[in-house]
């Protein structure tokens, strides 16, 4: 019979971490230094052509996007 009463009976309460996501956070996070550790022998072993293929692939991650700032003419200044 479903709850219609609004009230929270059972479950995790309110901000209570997935304990799944959290052993899979780590494990991620335990591979990925893994893998750092060994990315300057791996990068020396592609071709340059796909070295520059990944560094452009990656940069999003570590580089701030740049957006284009456009205005129109009879457009007001706002410097706020």
């Amino acid at each position: 019979m479903a709850n219609t009463t609004g009230n929270k009976y059972e479950g995790r309460e309110k901000g209570t971490p997935n304990r799944l996501t959290k052993e899979l956070r780590t494990l991620l996070k335990d591979i990925l230094y893994q893998e750092l550790e060994e990315i300057q022998e791996r990068l020396e072993l592609l071709e340059p052509k796909k070295r520059l293929g990944l560094f452009i692939k990656l940069m999003p991650y570590a580089l701030l996007k740049t957006t284009s700032i456009s205005r129109n003419i009879n457009e007001p200044l706002d410097w706020s």
